[in-house]
């Protein structure tokens, strides 16, 4: 047997491109050019797979990429389409003379039934080969199935329905386990439903297919040779798998409804559109004797799942006599009709007959035709041949059936993603609205062509439609590119001129006064139309000259509020004197520049209210860019003018925290020409640090002499740190304040001693009060009676000093019997001291033979050695080596010196006076051998390194160093 599928295209395949009354060339709009380099590829397009069957094929059938073929009476063909390769041969295993009458396969390609003319039903399933006969199926030749499209697997159908010759519609569920010898039978139960009858009785049931809603409806169309019966009912929750008996049970007393034709084939088909494997199906066609019912399947009607239904006729030299349509199928737009010799494309929106593709006598007579719904192919077969249909494309061109037939939605919706034919049908539909004189509808659609602007314009304009020509212009507008900014200019314009004009007719008129308001509604709606911001924005200049030339105040306002041009607001509202509406723009917008520019008019007008804005704005505000409002407002010196600039500087400093020097020096200036009370509180509070005051001192100190505030001046000399010239000035207001000044500087007794000398002489010689003066001896312990005594004049007796002369001797008395305890105290430390060194130079040490170091536990005396008080011992160069990582980076330098040197000095001699002379030659040209030895010692040696000052600055040393912690951890392992 030849390969199969191996497809090539026979050069005898014909191909058609089905577009009902559709030119191949598209209509070129303004704006496109539409230009076909190379011929399109037709919709449909028929290839002959490369095929010789063994034996005749009796039936055919394909689903899910799985094609199942019967060849002769005893040969069952399968192919996965996906390994074509692959093909697989299955024996019915039939002796007697029964023919293959009808195959079905469900939507996965699993199940496959076998109706036999016998009336024997055998079952195959895709993952097996045995062939297994239904026996509860047996007596009835089965004409179709209706599969469980929702609960049908690869391992079971789920509850499905069968129509027989006989009318009757079984409910059947079929499983795909085989459970050996005695295992359970294929088909679970088979059991009669219902009767399907015509005028003469029962009928045989030719097409069934069940259905299922999104609400839990069920939906049952059965056909006859002349009815279509439709079965609608509702399962309950949770019963979807109790099948098909309660729908039915429904209709035992009356029929379903049903429609019927008097014409009959003799047989009918129903095939079903549906758009992706399961999914909901859009549309069915019925082929029966009166033509091809087609419509569309609506779930949610209550008591029809056909709508929008119409019947084509048959073409010509197609219908019941000599040419009986033979089979039939559903593309999108398209019914497909097989007759003995040819193939018919019938347009499912213009009942056109777009293609005659007709098949060669050698093939045989077309024997029938069906579709494969999960990939959209399309087969058919003789008896000798079998082809396959492809679909390409094919909504490519029916926008232009549905734009001949005015229905533009649809037809828009068909070539969303093809710029010009969108044109065409926009144009179409704009003219097709203008003729109507549905203009709104119209100018809408123009301004979304690639119509010539000027001619829409004067079209609108020619019929007086001003409303309908402002539409168009918005939305042409709205469609501008952000590069034609010549164009935005020239809409906004003329938008906002046709507007104003309007708005000029209507006003005076009473009887518009409603249409008036209309008008300027949809106005302010275009100026705040956020779609036209970007232009409006560009144009701002423009339309501000349109407003202003048609005296349009109120939408000047208005539109400048809208671009954020809130300085044109403000300064129209000051212009017109109103400062407090200026004032609400301002804090509504909040803008700093706004304030610094129109805040020195405001501040003439309405200064409470403008301080409590700026107090409001917080430190949005700086403060300084206000100063000049506000000294060009208080030059007046009235006490509410100062008061309101005194405000908002506290403001600034007490709440804002502001460190400005011009800040702080201008609400001195304040304070000094408008509240002197405040002036000494505020220097006081700002503290007496000159680097922590944030004003400037020299000018404090000029403006407070200015006005004669001396008590502030003696402040701010404190504050300079000049105690004398704050004590001269103090003595001149207060002597308590030139006493306060006088103790100031703490660290510079002869400076205190000095300032209150001249309180002193200040008391005595100006004023005259002898007890004051002695008050003063006993304020400041630094003065003497015989300090002040040359201050009074010669004829005061001593009875005013002889209690603080008393008190000066006592003090000398005392201060000298305490240097007496002081020196004796001294005298004895220095005894002890003595002792102590005297006993220090006798103490020593005794090592025994066995006594080892410390460090490295070897003998201690086969090497130099140290012995400490605390009795540990060392080996010299353990104790280097123990010392030095304790020792600071500059120790550790010095001790490399020390160790260098002495390594490169002369070796001791004895006993040679020329060895003398050279050790003193050495001496005079650097430190000794023994110089070097004592520093050494000094540096490593001066303290215990168990005991002394290193160990306890190694306390928080780990006791293993880091760079070997890992190898110490090895050892351990």
């Amino acid at each position: 047997m030849a390969s199969i599928l191996d497809e090539y295209e026979d050069s005898l395949s014909r191909s058609a491109v089905l577009q009902p009354g559709c030119p191949s060339v598209g209509i070129p709009h303004s704006g496109y050019v539409n230009a076909q380099l190379e011929k399109e590829a037709p919709i449909f397009t028929k290839q002959r797979i490369d095929f010789t069957p063994s034996e005749r094929i009796t039936s055919l059938v394909v689903s899910c990429n799985q094609l199942c073929m019967s060849l002769g009476k005893d040969t069952l063909l399968r192919i996965d389409l996906g390994k074509a390769n692959e093909p697989n041969h299955v024996e019915l295993g039939r002796k007697d003379d029964a023919k293959v009458h009808k195959m079905f396969l469900d939507h996965t390609g699993s199940h496959l039934l076998i109706a036999l003319s016998s009336t024997e039903v055998l079952y195959v399933n895709r993952n097996g080969q045995k062939v297994r006969p239904l026996a509860r199926w047996k007596g009835q030749l089965v004409e179709s199935v209706g599969w469980n499209k929702a609960l049908g697997s690869e391992s079971s159908t789920g509850p499905i329905l069968v129509g027989t010759a006989q009318g009757q519609i079984f409910e059947a569920e079929l499983s795909a386990s085989e459970g050996g010898l005695f295992g359970p039978a294929p088909d679970l139960y088979f059991r009669p439903l219902y009767v399907l009858n015509e005028e003469g009785g029962p009928a045989p049931v030719c097409s069934l297919e069940a259905e299922r809603g999104p609400d839990g409806r069920i939906f049952v169309i059965a056909t006859t040779r002349q009815r279509l019966f439709q079965f609608i009912g509702r399962t309950a929750e949770g019963a979807e798998t109790q099948g098909f008996l309660g729908l039915f049970a429904a209709y035992t007393d009356h029929p379903p409804p049903f429609r019927e034709f008097p014409s009959s084939l003799g047989y009918s088909e129903l095939a079903f559109y549906t758009p992706k494997l399961r999914s909901a199906p859009r549309a069915f066609a019925w082929m029966m004797g009166d033509g091809v019912l087609y419509g569309a399947l609506d779930n949610g009607r209550p008591d029809s799942l056909l709508s929008e239904e119409r019947v084509w006729e048959y073409p010509d030299g197609v219908g019941p006599g000599a040419s009986p349509p033979l089979a039939i199928v559903l593309t999108q737009f398209h019914f497909l009709l097989l007759l003995a010799d040819r193939v018919e494309a019938v347009c499912t929106l213009t009942g056109q007959v777009v293609l005659r593709d007709h098949f060669l006598e050698k093939f045989g007579p077309l024997k029938h035709m069906v579709k494969d719904s999960s990939t959209g192919h399309l087969w058919a077969y003789t008896e000798r041949a079998v082809f396959r249909y492809h679909v390409q494309r094919e909504a490519r061109d029916v926008w232009r059936t549905y734009l001949d037939m005015n229905r533009f939605d649809l037809a828009k919706e068909y070539c969303r993603e093809r710029p010009d034919c969108l044109d065409t049908v926009l144009a179409r539909e704009a003219d097709f609205c203008f003729h109507q004189r549905r203009y709104l509808e119209s100018a809408r659609c123009y301004a979304l062509t690639q119509s010539y602007f000027e001619e829409i314009a004067l079209k609108f304009l020619e019929a007086r439609q001003e409303e309908a020509l402002v539409e168009f212009l918005q939305r042409k507008l709205a469609s501008l590119k952000p590069a034609e900014r010549t164009q935005a200019t020239l809409l906004t314009t003329w938008l906002t001129e046709l507007y104003l004009s309007r708005l000029g007719a209507l006003q005076g008129d009473p009887d518009a006064l409603n249409l008036y308001r209309e008008t300027r509604e949809h106005f302010r709606a275009f100026l705040s139309s956020p779609r036209h911001r970007e232009w409006l924005f560009a144009s701002r200049s423009s339309i501000h000259e349109l407003l202003a030339s048609h005296g349009d105040t109120e939408h000047m306002v208005y539109f400048a509020v809208i671009m954020q041009d809130y300085e044109r607001v403000v300064a129209y509202h000051c212009q017109h004197e109103a400062y407090e509406e200026a004032l609400a723009v301002l804090a509504r917008h909040r803008d700093p520049q706004l304030f610094y520019k129109f805040s020195p008019t405001l501040i003439r007008h309405i200064p409470r209210q403008l301080v409590d804005a700026w107090i409001e704005m917080g430190s949005r505000l700086d403060a300084r860019k206000l100063i000049p409002a506000l000294v060009s407002y208080s030059q007046g010196g009235e006490a509410q003018q100062v008061s309101q600039a005194i405000r908002y500087m506290e403001f600034c400093v007490n709440v804002l925290g502001e460190t400005e020097q011009a800040i702080h020096n201008y609400l001195l200036s304040l304070y000094a020409r408008g509240q002197p009370a405040s002036l000494l509180a505020y220097l006081e509070q700002a503290g007496t640090s000159p680097h922590r005051v944030h004003y400037d001192l020299k000018y404090a100190l000029r403006l407070c002499a200015e006005h004669g505030h001396h008590h502030a001046c003696v402040h701010v000399y404190k504050v300079l740190e000049l105690y004398e010239e704050a004590v001269d000035l103090a003595l001149q207001v207060d002597v308590d304040l030139a006493k306060q000044c006088a103790d100031l500087p703490e660290e510079d007794e002869e400076l205190r001693k000095k300032l209150w000398l001249k309180i002193a002489r200040h008391v005595v010689q100006e004023e005259e009060d002898v007890q004051t003066a002695m008050a003063c001896l006993a304020s400041c312990p630094l003065l003497k009676i015989e300090d002040v005594l040359p201050f009074f004049p010669d004829f005061v007796t001593i009875d005013h000093f002889k209690e603080a002369i008393c008190s000066s001797l006592k003090a000398y008395n005392h201060h000298i019997q305490e240097l007496q305890r002081e020196m004796e105290e001294a005298t004895a430390s220095a005894q002890r001291i003595r002792r102590d060194l005297q006993e220090l130079r006798g103490r020593y040490g005794t090592v025994e033979p066995q006594d080892k170091c410390a460090t490295c536990d070897f003998p201690l005396l086969n090497r130099p050695f140290y012995l400490f008080l605390c009795g540990h011992m060392f080996h010299a160069d353990c104790l280097l080596q123990a010392v030095r990582p304790g020792l600071p980076a500059y120790k550790q330098a010095r001790l490399e010196e020390l160790q260098r040197k002495l390594g490169a000095a002369p070796p001791p001699t004895k006993g040679s006076a020329r060895a003398k002379e050279a050790e003193g030659g050495a001496a005079a040209a650097g430190p000794s051998r023994e110089q070097l030895k004592a520093d050494l010692d000094e540096l490593v040696a001066a303290e215990c390194v168990y005991c002394g000052e290193l160990m306890i600055r190694s306390i928080d040393r780990p006791f293993i160093d880091p760079q070997h912690y890992e190898e110490e951890h090895l050892s351990w392992l």
